[in-house]
This record gives C-alpha cells, sequence and structure tokens, in this order.
C-alpha cells in the first residue's frame, strides 16, 4: 500500500491516506517546535521521534494501523528540521542528544500530555532513551529502533566495523565534510539512505517527501554540531550541563522497552544494541529483525507494528 501525503484548502491540515494530520506549532524553551497530531482525540499519546536524515514522513505507513489501534500519535520535526525554528537568533544551534532529549519533555508539556509513550528511530530512539531516563514517571513505554542505549558517549567501545560505518562520523569533523552537508545534502543524504537500506530501493518520490525537511535554515549547524560534540569535537551545549550530569550518574532506564534492530543494518551493527540489559531496570526486549537495514518500520513497517502495538497496548495509560 502506497501512504501519500497531500494538502487540502486549509494550510494547517494535511491528509496521510485519507487521514487528517493536524499541524501544531508549540513553544518549548527553544524551539517553536512543529508536531504532527492525528489519531483518536482521547486516545493513549504515543510521540513518534524520527531520525536523522529523517522526518515525520517515516511514519506514514504506520500510522493507520496505530490510529485503528486507538492511538493517538504526535510526531514533532526535530530542531533543525522542516517547520521546526529556534526561538532566538542568538540561541546555539546545538544538535546535542541530552538536548534532543529534553525537547522530548517540553514537547509534552506543550502539548498537555502528562504521560505518554515513546518511539524513536535513530536520533530519535536516542532522544526516547534519555527522555525515559529523565523522567519515568511520565513515560509509559519505550520502543527504540536501530540504537542501542548506552552509545552515546565518547568513550564508548567501537569495534573496527563500528568506525568503519560511522565513515560520515568522521567526514563531518572535517571542512569537506562541513562543506558537503551545507552545500550538498541533498546528494550526501540520498546516498546514505541507498547504503543504509541494503536489498531495497527506497523510491525517489519517498526520498524527497523528506529531503524537503532537510531546506530547514538550521539543519546543517545542527546536524554539524551533533555528529561533532558527540566525539568531543565541539563546544558542548552548555544548558545541557545538568542532564549530562544526570544521564552519567544514573544511566538505567526503568520504564519498559523494546529495542527493534535490522539484522542488515550498516549504520549502526546490531552487535552495538546487543547486551544492554543491565542498564535497564524495569521490562526491557530486543529483537533482531532479519533482512533489514536502518529502517526497518520504512522497510517492513507491518513487522515492526507486530511488535509495537502489542508493547504499546500492554503499557500504553
Amino acid at each position: 500500500m502506497k501512504f501519500v501525503a497531500t494538502r487540502d484548502e486549509s494550510p494547517e491540515v494535511q491528509v496521510i491516506n485519507q487521514e487528517a494530520v493536524e499541524l501544531r506549532s508549540v513553544h518549548t524553551n527553544s524551539l517553536e517546535l512543529a508536531v504532527e497530531m492525528a489519531g483518536p482525540a482521547n486516545g493513549p499519546a504515543v510521540l513518534l521521534l524520527h531520525g536523522w536524515p529523517d522526518s515525520p514522513r517515516t511514519w506514514d505507513r504506520m500510522l493507520p494501523t496505530l490510529h485503528m489501534n486507538g492511538f493517538r500519535t504526535f510526531a514533532p520535526y526535530l530542531r533543525g528540521c522542516g517547520p521546526t525554528r529556534f526561538r532566538s537568533e542568538a540561541m546555539m544551534r546545538s544538535g546535542q542528544l541530552s538536548a534532543l532529549g529534553r525537547d522530548v519533555l517540553e514537547a509534552a508539556d506543550a502539548l498537555g500530555l502528562e504521560r505518554f509513550s515513546v518511539v524513536g528511530h535513530d536520533w530519535g530512539a536516542r532522544a526516547a532513551y534519555i527522555a525515559a531516563n529523565l523522567a519515568p514517571e511520565r513515560i509509559d513505554c519505550c520502543a527504540a529502533m536501530s540504537v542501542g542505549w548506552g552509545t552515546n558517549g565518547p568513550d564508548q567501545p567501537l569495534s573496527l566495523l563500528q568506525a568503519q560505518n560511522y565513515w560520515y562520523h568522521w567526514l563531518m569533523a572535517l571542512p569537506r565534510g562541513e562543506a558537503m552537508v551545507r552545500a550538498e545534502r541533498v546528494t550526501l543524504t540520498r546516498y546514505i539512505w541507498d547504503i543504509w537500506n541494503p536489498g531495497w530501493t527506497v523510491a525517489d518520490a519517498e526520498f524527497a517527501a523528506t529531503a524537503a525537511s532537510f531546506d530547514n535554515p538550521d539543519w546543517a549547524d545542527v546536524v554539524l554540531h551533533s555528529y561533532r560534540v558527540r566525539w568531543g569535537l565541539a563546544d558542548e551545549d552548555p544548558s545541557c550541563r545538568d542532564i549530562e550530569r544526570q544521564l552519567a550518574e544514573t544511566p538505567t532506564i526503568r520504564v519498559p522497552t523494546l529495542v527493534l534492530h535490522g539484522k542488515s543494518d550498516p549504520c549502526n551493527a546490531p552487535s552495538t544494541s546487543e547486551g544492554k540489559e543491565g542498564l535497564f531496570g524495569g521490562p526491557y526486549g530486543r529483537v533482531a529483525l532479519p533482512g533489514l537495514g536502518h529502517f526497518p518500520h520504512r522497510q517492513a513497517p507491518e513487522l515492526v507494528l507486530a511488535h509495537l502495538v502489542p508493547l504499546l497496548h500492554k503499557w500504553a495509560s
């Protein structure tokens, strides 16, 4: 089934596979955060957090099933993406992962969500983990795709294979990589999509619908800072010091958590999410998905939903 986003006469509403999606802008401390909202108005809240290089279009194939199962979905455009904007020109264009996690909780505040589940992929998975660590009393459950917890720090162990997989991190540390991010972002990200999905070709139209979000004027600065600061190659965001201290002192996540990882992921090798049980103080599970690359929810949404929907039903408030 093909899911296509189109717009009706109202600039505030878009239709995805015949479903009305409200686009709302909410204030956080740092951002005018754009959020796509859809599904039953009184359904349990699920925040869907996209990764890099991506946008909320990454969830289009999953939305109808989530809504049919009664969930209300909230899909923000992460900082630097799509219509989301920083509230001040003077603000640091930080891509620090702890800032992304804080954005999740501030977005929930702005949306009036006391309790919610988080589902994240790539950057969104890292943000989901951090939010779950910081505010377990608010989060029903956490589902993370393609990323393991405990892999954010510059001192993390890296196999030679994973060091090779992170070629784009090392490229962005160089002036040549910075120039590509700024001037050749579509070519670079299309190449990344191609190599991160072995055995599956993403249609040009599907990529283009997402790549439009990379036109955000802050996209390059946020991306470069995110990949440089995590290896100690850029100044840390001063506003994240307390969060970083808390994460270092208390890394355990105590909410029910499910990790889904494609066995053929050439970005984060499946081994990077193995053996993490000791970092979780609540129910925890990990499923390796055969034949899938870095975008399992795009490539095989039915398989991902088969694991995700029972988790949400079991734990959602």
